[in-house]
């Protein structure tokens, strides 16, 4: 993936999850440009970061996909118009230039004159909650996300958590860990029913109304103690891994100051996903009209959405609609 910062381009995409890889496709389709900026280190946002090896069911054409593939091939398919990746840095200040686009100051202190600007950040910055009693074994055996499922192989993995991530991280880990138990501060869960009754039916213990009070080893996590409420004696489990599942905070960041319509937490944007600034366009889970259902598959409409209307903007004489890529021989 290209690094280096250019100096200038057409369009600037905040934001390399799902929405933003296809978006960069598009502008590429429509002969723009493109350099896309992401605060994670790799491509691929939310999928990337929180359910790389989950299955994904509602991306049209593709009955299963497991996230880490879908990510794999938007980047193939952007990279056909070779977008400048700058992964792993933030798009602070947006400055409007004399041209009409804008100039945008990284964290790094480079800027970036654009002429477009698409934000497809998702829900913004979202950082993690701490397990408490993790504090200092972070990188050491105590982990929020899985990146890849074979580095817990034979191992023993707490899973702590009630919600989607926790079970999903239980199903995706029981077929090769040694041992996978999830533990749970309450004895409801936030996580759809039916995926907790899988991860029920594949036997995987399940221990609530407990909280992790210790976190033990010497390099490495070996185990952790657990307060349970029916129990009135600790409970030690074996845990080479702890898979600190408890959702996490999201906000805006420095989007807030751009000068945007900002509604729950998210960026209004009308029919062309234009926002209340010229040329700064906005899609998929952070862009918020009347009737929006945040889908990937919605993302992907709003991106081409966005992009068509972006090239009008950027040339009153080109086409709102290009063709049918099947077209381009």
């Amino acid at each position: 993936m290209s690094v280096e910062t250019p100096s200038e381009v057409d369009l600037l995409i905040v934001g390399a999850g799902p929405t933003g890889l296809f978006a960069a496709y598009y502008a590429g389709f429509r002969e723009m440009s493109i350099a896309i900026v992401d605060s994670l280190p790799e491509a691929g946002g939310q999928v990337t970061a929180m359910y790389p090896e989950k299955q994904i069911f509602d991306v049209a054409g593709f009955p299963s996909i497991i996230g880490r593939d879908l990510v794999a091939r938007l980047v193939e398919q952007a990279d056909q118009f070779k977008p400048t990746y700058l992964l792993g840095r933030k798009a602070r200040t947006v400055t409007s230039s004399a041209d009409g686009g804008f100039d945008v100051g990284l964290d790094d202190g480079a800027v970036i004159r654009a002429s477009a600007i698409l934000i497809t950040a998702g829900m913004g910055e979202f950082t993690p909650r701490p397990l408490p009693a993790g504090e200092g074994w972070f990188g050491r055996g105590v982990v929020n996300f899985v990146p890849s499922l074979e580095e817990h192989r034979d191992q023993d993995v707490v899973v702590v958590g009630g919600g989607d991530s926790a079970f999903d991280w239980a199903l995706s880990l029981h077929p090769i860990a040694r041992s996978v138990t999830l533990v749970h501060r309450r004895n409801k869960f936030r996580a759809f029913a039916a995926t907790v009754r899988q991860v029920r039916e594949l036997g995987v213990p399940i221990i609530t109304d407990a909280q992790v009070v210790s976190v033990r080893g010497e390099e490495r996590v070996a185990e952790v103690e657990l307060a349970v409420a029916s129990d009135p004696s600790p409970v030690v489990l074996p845990a080479q891994t702890v898979v600190a599942a408890l959702g996490f905070t999201a906000d805006l960041g420095p989007i807030e100051s751009w000068g945007l319509e900002i509604v729950r937490r998210a960026v209004a944007v009308d029919t062309t996903m234009r926002t209340a600034r010229d040329r700064i366009y906005a899609a998929g889970d952070i862009a918020a009209y009347p009737g929006k259902v945040k889908l990937i598959a919605t993302g992907f409409g709003e991106a081409a959405t966005a992009v068509n209307n972006i090239a009008v903007a950027l040339n009153p004489e080109a086409h709102l609609f290009p063709g049918h890529s099947s077209d381009v021989s």
